[in-house]
């Protein structure tokens, strides 16, 4: 409330309005409208060119829209410091995941993120090191911490780079396929880890960005299905996840099913 007495509006943490984005003839996103208000953890379910990768690049500021905007809380790309803006939405990435050094032990990796830094050179500071160790210890790999990061596993390195992320506080965790690449016990684990992580009264809003409708755990809140650049649905998973939609964003007839809050599909006939 404001000094006046008046409540203040609450803004989404994330808008997007009518986001387009072309090159040349080409259209990557089509008039795309979304938000993402407090408390919501969404997928972004889609089949590959579906548009994921240049929404994602244009919400975290790196690809400029043809137009629309992208607000967050509020504070619209364009008309902010898109660098301030930035700072709070955290991404775990395959192509952040490539540039992380060798010989980087697993806490300074940490660290790195508080300070947008790939390869971090200056020296860890005792409240940079208890900051890090807090968040080892909440992605549950406190004991990594002096680890490198060329003997992690695939699934210990998304971890790393979750709490990584977490190190400036963001209000929205972009997880980009962070499956990809872990076999089947590692990707089980790591989705329930996932779980827990949302399920914290801390955790930031989670977008899980996937093409495995599996992946969904019960923690995810809403869903947003993308088909050739354009947004076919966007809502509550309950509402979202069906197999006529779910049929559609993938382009072939499918029947979606579900048990104890996880997903499967089958293909049907044509």
């Amino acid at each position: 409330m404001s000094r006046t007495g008046l409540m203040r509006p609450v803004h989404p943490i994330l808008e997007v309005r009518d986001l387009t984005i072309r090159r040349g003839d080409t259209v990557i996103l089509d008039r795309v409208s979304w938000a993402v208000q407090r408390g919501e953890h969404w997928v972004i379910l889609g089949a590959n060119g579906s548009g994921k990768t240049s929404l994602l690049s244009a919400l975290t500021g790196y690809l400029t829209p043809t137009a629309g905007e992208v607000a967050v809380l509020g504070q619209r790309f364009g008309e902010s410091d898109w660098r301030a803006l930035r700072a709070h939405i955290g991404i775990v990435s395959s192509s952040i995941r490539q540039m992380m050094p060798d010989a980087e032990p697993a806490l300074t990796s940490v660290v790195s993120g508080k300070y947008a830094m790939i390869d971090y050179w200056g020296r860890v500071n005792a409240a940079d090191r208890a900051a890090a160790l807090r968040l080892l210890r909440q992605v549950e790999v406190a004991h990594l911490a002096e680890r490198r990061w060329e003997v992690l596993s695939q699934g210990e390195r998304q971890r790393v780079l979750i709490g990584r992320a977490l190190m400036a506080r963001p209000r929205l965790l972009i997880l980009d396929e962070p499956c990809a690449g872990l076999d089947p016990v590692a990707r089980e684990q790591f989705l329930v880890f996932l779980e827990r992580l949302g399920r914290r009264r801390t955790a930031p809003g989670l977008i899980f960005v996937t093409h495995h409708i599996e992946e969904i755990m019960p923690v995810f809140t809403h869903a947003l299905l993308l088909r050739e650049g354009r947004a076919l649905a966007a809502g509550s998973k309950g509402a979202v996840l069906t197999s006529a939609r779910v049929s559609e964003t993938f382009g072939a007839p499918l029947r979606l099913a579900r048990r104890v809050g996880r997903y499967g599909l089958h293909p049907t006939p044509r």
